[in-house]
Formats: C-alpha cells, structure tokens, sequence
C-alpha cells in the first residue's frame, strides 16, 4: 500500500538572530492525502510551498511540526525519520539531473542494485538487463540506448530521468516541474505519455506544477497551494467547475465575476442565466462564476442575451476569445471563449447569453 498521508505540516526556512521570528513560513498547516496508484498534481504559483512540500514527501527535507506516512509507514513525525533512500521513491528533478558521462542505459539501470540485493530491484546483471529493456522500450527509447545525455532533446533526456526513478519499482514516484523546461507543444504531448507510464506502472504519483493545463489535463486529484496553504483539493473537473472560492477560480482558468442576488430561489444577475438543476441557496447577495466558454455570442439581436459592445477580438486558431463590456448601468467587462467569432470586430455591438449556469459564491 502506497497512500501518502500528509497531516499538519509544517516547514520554514531561516531564524533571525533574536529567534524564530525572523523565519520564513513555507508550509502552514497543510493536510492531503494522495490515494494509492493514482496521481495527485500540487499546483500553485512560485514561492507557494509545492517544492517544499514535495522534498518533504521525499526525505530531502524534515517538518518542524506534523506527520508525513507513505502506506503503513510513518516517514517524518518530528521524532522518527526515515532515511530517503528507504522511502521507496522514485524522484524526477526538474532539470533531469542525468549523468552526462554514462549512456542511457547505464543512467536508467543506476537505480537498480548490484546481484543478489532484492527480488524487487532488478535482481543479477540479466534480471537488470530485461528491466532497463522493459523501460526503454516503455518509454519509448529504443535506438536511443547508447547515446549521452547531450545527444538527446529536452524531452528524450525527461524520458530517461523517468525511466531511471522508475527502474527499482518504487511505489512513490514524485516529479518537481517535469516539463518546465519543454516547449509548449512538447510538453502537451510529453505528459499525457508520461500520465500514461505512471498509471501502467502502477505507482502513486505526485506532480509539482504551476502549469494548470498540465494539471488538469494528467492528474486524478489536483491540490491547490496558496502560501503555504492547501486551499482546496479535488478531481480536475469539479475543481474546475465548482472552485470553492474566487482566488482558486481564478488560478484554475479565466474567468468572469459578476454582481448577483438570489431572491425566492432565483438568481438575478446582468446576464441571464438559464434555471439551475442544483439547490440554489439562501438568498442574499453572491458573486455569480461564468467561464469564459460557458457563453455564447452573436451578431444579431437577442431576446434572451444582453447587449454589450466588443472592446477585443484574439484569434487563437480553433478559438477566439471576444472581450466586451456590457451596456448601461450593469456595466462590466466579460470574456468569451467562441468558435464563431467571424464577422465578429471591435466596437460592433453584440448580444451575451449565458449557455448554463455559473456558480455561486461567498461575495467578498
């Protein structure tokens, strides 16, 4: 069993001279549980604590106060400890940190031990020969055996980083910023495949990102961290859909946030908004949470839209993303994600419907 099971954590960095006062906060309080053969992505921005959080799991680092279990096995409370090296983890650093004088094979069998230790991590020299031959060609590598580190592409040599955590059959595997160094569409492409090895390896999986579509698009839970806090936690799509508060919507994807009122069981808001199947609740006064493709737009007149005028048309191939501002008092700026913005330009009046409902949340 493979849980990781993080329970009020706690890390800073640095004292003042005078005390503890002087310290850095970096981890405040932070509870998660990584469920077992699945794989969690810890978002958030610079400076929010994943790294941390991340080395801490790994044995790099030691809390100053809470508890960190993998499986049955309590691996950091503040009194016991256990060593990195007998966490079972696997651990991809950002840069890769390949050997640059052993060819690839010799990089990816480096984490399997000499003849004779262990069943479970390659066995004698033809029990490690078949293991690397398994992950090479998982991974992708055939034909790539004997070249050095400087002879790959950014994304080779994070394959064999890969391949090299993953050759001992650990049953962690934690990956700080995999893909940060990767063009945009290499990266797209290079964390669905990597999504894929880790679920066929059967290991549990963490990944540090501050990259929402990399979240969204390969983990099964992704946890949010906002200095130092987890302020929420969840599958990719309810998070998405229903984020708890404004901050973690906004983190997740645009947005837009308009003034609403729930009266008698109905919201009234500047743009309507079609009857919601979930329990609407008391009234008052919310922030009412549309994303920017849950809107429609269009050229001609509409009963059931809202008039607004278009301050910006961006193409962006399969899409166009149209900013507008709404007409008369309930003024305010909206963003919509469209297919059929053709014909569609600055300064030309158009109409806003909403598609589905938003959500609503806690006016702050």
């Amino acid at each position: 069993m493979s849980t990781i099971v993080v329970c009020d954590a706690y890390k800073s960095y640095g004292t003042s001279r005078g005390g503890p006062e002087g310290a850095t906060s970096v981890l405040r309080g932070v509870d998660l549980e990584v469920p077992e053969s699945t794989i969690t992505a810890i978002l958030g921005r610079s400076g929010s604590g994943k790294t941390t959080l991340l080395r801490a799991v790994a044995g790099f680092e030691r809390l100053d106060s809470g508890r960190i279990a993998i499986g049955h096995t309590v691996v950091d409370d503040g009194r016991t400890v256990v060593a990195p090296q007998r966490r079972g983890i696997g651990y991809v650093p950002q840069d890769g940190a390949l050997f640059p004088h052993l060819r690839v094979r010799a990089n990816i069998a480096f984490g399997l031990r000499r003849a004779g230790a262990g069943p479970d991590s390659g066995g004698p020299p033809r029990g490690r020969r078949e293991r690397v031959d398994e992950l090479v060609e998982m991974l992708g590598l055939q034909g790539l055996e004997r070249r050095f580190p400087h002879q790959l592409s950014g994304g080779q040599r994070q394959r064999v980083a890969l391949a090299r955590a993953l050759a001992p059959r650990p049953s962690v595997v934690l990956l700080d910023e995999p893909f940060s160094s990767l063009d945009a569409a290499l990266r797209a492409s290079l964390r669905l495949e990597v999504a894929r090895v880790l679920r066929a390896s059967g290991a549990t999986a963490v990944v540090v990102t501050h990259d929402r579509d990399e979240a969204l698009s390969m983990a099964d839970q992704v946890a949010v961290l906002n200095e130092g806090r987890l302020v929420a936690a969840g599958a990719p799509r309810a998070l998405y859909e229903n984020p708890p508060d404004q901050a973690t919507a906004r983190f997740l994807g645009a947005v837009n946030l308009l003034a609403a009122t729930v009266t008698d069981g109905r919201i009234e808001c500047a743009v309507p908004t079609p009857p919601t199947a979930s329990q609407v609740p008391a009234d008052g006064a919310y922030t009412y949470l549309l994303r920017p493709e849950q809107l429609s737009i269009a050229a001609d007149r509409s009963d059931t839209g809202v008039a607004a005028i278009v301050s910006s048309v961006v193409y962006e191939g399969a899409t166009s993303l149209v900013e507008a501002r709404l007409d008369g008092d309930a003024a305010a700026d909206l963003r919509v994600l469209t297919r059929s913005a053709a014909g569609i330009t600055a300064g030309q009046r158009v109409w806003i419907t909403a598609l589905e409902c938003g959500v609503l949340l806690p006016r702050t």
